[in-house]
């Protein structure tokens, strides 16, 4: 058994994940990132039909770490607008959302792009070093350090695997919702199932979108269109993030193309004009996840496995971002006090203060999600009640954008749910 040793091990190499390594490096830790995916599967992300909503901040974390800038143009956009409808289009008028400047609410990248740029920037980045084909199947901390071991695949044209044991003073999980070392390390996860699927796929269309996005709360089903860059040739482009129960969701995936951009049309009142699937459709579980604790002894969790939020307020990829943030800064305010990276005042900093920024949101977006999708009479005039008040409430329209632009920090302070002590 090899074993390696760096400052910082971070299991799962998506976005979240390396752009934790990257933020680390700059800061001067040396990290080993750890994800079971082959080398190819991270350089050219396969499309998995997912797009992006950035926040402003969320945006400016990715030009200091350089993944911006590895973007290109068509597969960056802008939401200048967002409309949020209940019910049947044109039954009620929609509640609208926008800056009131020339400023647009935030961009829209292509998932598979943002995790292109990260696993790019990181693999050329000094003091990261990425493991792909690596399978973790142990994990321990003690007073003094962390340590997983891992199996590598074998290198093509060989037969034989490596198993490694990797150590460093913190351990960060970084791989996804049903974070696999988030249960190795002990730590339980409040999980909600919404008993939903969220079919996601692009779309091209006749009408210009006008960089609105589109939030539309039907009774059986939620659609959301999302503006995207227009094509190559010049035609309208968007995204489409279809959420039905599972039966209405697999008879939609069992549609033909042309039968599918019908229904979507129907549903959006024609209002793009005629739309075309365009590639293939995309089917997931919609489950929400909040780990109970989010650091631990020589541990912290990020990105998703820490919070997976539901997608209908984008605020997911956001949310990790600012983790990201928050983990590094605690760990070089540790530094300065002559802590290692793993010790537990600088965890507990990171814990906390995540956690009041992330309790908020996931309750209220949980609660959004069960308001606008029951389907029963007194729910239905509930919200349209909402609506209503949004409307006519200026400083609650703008307390809304600054939601969506980031611009705005959390609304109230989260309860504490697991106490939280310095490590030693």
């Amino acid at each position: 058994m090899a074993s390696s040793r760096s400052d910082v091990l971070i299991v799962g190499g998506g976005p979240a994940g390396l752009s934790l390594a990257i933020a680390l490096a700059q800061a001067g830790f040396s990290t080993t990132v750890v994800e079971q995916q082959p080398e190819a599967a991270l350089a050219d992300p396969a499309l998995d039909g997912r797009e992006i909503a950035l926040t402003h901040p969320s945006v400016a974390t990715l030009q200091r770490l350089g993944t911006w800038a590895g973007l290109q143009a068509h597969e960056r956009g802008e939401i200048r607008e967002a409309q949020v409808h209940d019910g049947p289009l044109g039954s009620h008028g929609p509640l609208r959302l926008y800056t009131g400047s020339t400023q647009a609410l935030g961009a829209i990248v292509s998932n598979h792009a943002l995790r292109r740029t990260a696993h790019a920037v990181a693999a050329r980045t000094a003091g990261v070093r990425i493991l792909s084909g690596a399978q973790v199947h142990r994990v321990a901390t003690d007073a003094d350090h962390a340590e997983l071991d891992c199996t590598l695949a074998p290198a093509e044209g060989t037969g034989a695997s490596q198993t490694l044991q990797l150590r460093a003073p913190l351990l960060v999980a970084a791989d996804s919702r049903f974070s696999a070392t988030r249960r190795l390390l002990g730590i339980g996860a409040d999980i909600t199932d919404f008993g939903r699927t969220v079919i996601v796929c692009r779309m091209r269309h006749a009408l210009p979108h006008g960089g609105t996005a589109h939030e539309c709360f039907g009774y059986e089903r939620t659609l959301a269109i999302l503006p995207l860059p227009d094509a190559p040739d010049g035609q309208p482009v968007c995204s489409v993030v279809v959420t039905a129960g599972a039966a209405d969701a697999a008879a939609l995936m069992a549609l033909s193309p042309e039968a599918f951009a019908v229904q979507v049309q129907a549903q959006f009142n024609q209002r793009l004009g005629p739309m075309a699937l365009e590639g293939q459709r995309h089917a997931y579980p919609l489950v929400g996840v909040y780990a109970r604790r989010f650091a631990g002894p020589r541990c912290a969790l990020l990105g998703d496995a820490a919070v997976g939020m539901h997608p209908v307020t984008a605020h997911g990829f956001n949310l990790g971002l600012a983790g990201v943030e928050r983990l590094v800064g605690a760990l070089v305010a540790g530094r300065h006090l002559g802590h290692d990276p793993g010790h537990g005042a600088a965890l507990a900093r990171y814990a906390s203060a995540h956690h009041r920024h992330a309790w908020p949101m996931y309750q209220g977006t949980n609660a959004i999600v069960r308001l606008y999708t029951d389907a029963r009479p007194l729910p239905r005039l509930l919200r349209q009640g909402v609506l209503q008040l949004a409307r006519r409430l200026p400083p609650l329209q703008a307390a809304i954008v600054g939601q969506l632009t980031g611009r705005m920090g959390a609304l109230a302070p989260a309860p504490h749910r697991t106490a939280l002590r310095p490590w030693d």
